[in-house]
């Protein structure tokens, strides 16, 4: 995800109590982190209230934006923690927390080894999904089961796999946002990868 033309001058903007930056900014960045926030918590009330502390965030803090990241960086990284804590209250306040998966859900035979000279990737591709008028039809569908698998990814994977392939971020800007190494995202984006597969092949499988 590229930074927009002319976001870098909306802090000094915000900085100078322009209103119009503040909508500018919502209308670059108000959308994706309502999906981000959306990953955090059970409801898309619960999603809209954490964007709007965010952007009380950003008000507050932005004297404090040194530049060293994208406006847009330091932005979704507030969203981020304000989302966890959000999330996390939720979880203290209700019974009906979601179990997360664990490792185990792909068979690691699938995956060539450490001595191969492509280690982690796949021995064989997955089956391609279904290029027909049926397979159309079930696109909205691959999409609940795929979004669904991704709810219930352990935190950081679903973080990972969330910016990276919903949101678009590149990994130096995931690595910035959730204070993490670049082998480590990469290894949390390949296994969270590999269990969103999984789950589709397993409904895909199913219906053959």
């Amino acid at each position: 995800m590229q930074e927009p033309v002319g976001a870098a001058s909306l802090a000094d903007q915000l900085r100078n109590g322009d209103p119009e930056a503040f909508s500018k900014l919502l209308d670059l960045y108000g959308s994706s982190m309502q999906r981000v926030a959306r990953g955090y918590v059970s409801s898309r009330e619960l999603a809209e209230d954490v964007v709007q502390e965010t952007w009380i965030a950003v008000f507050r803090g932005i004297d404090k934006f040194e530049g060293r990241a994208s406006l847009r960086t330091w932005i979704f990284t507030i969203l981020i923690n304000v989302a966890k804590k959000h999330g996390l209250a939720e979880r203290r306040h209700t019974d009906t927390a979601v179990r997360v998966m664990t490792g185990g859900t792909v068979d690691p035979d699938r995956f060539r080894d450490a001595g191969d000279p492509l280690p982690g990737h796949w021995k064989e591709p997955p089956a391609p999904f279904p290029d027909t008028p049926e397979g159309s039809l079930l696109s909205g569908e691959l999409t609940r089961v795929a979004t669904a698998a991704l709810r219930q990814l352990p935190t950081r994977q679903r973080e990972v796999v969330t910016l990276r392939d919903v949101q678009g971020f590149t990994s130096e800007e995931v690595c910035q946002m959730l204070d993490i190494s670049a082998v480590n995202q990469r290894v949390l984006l390949h296994r969270g990868r590999a269990v969103v597969r999984q789950e589709l092949e397993n409904y895909l499988g199913t219906m053959a």
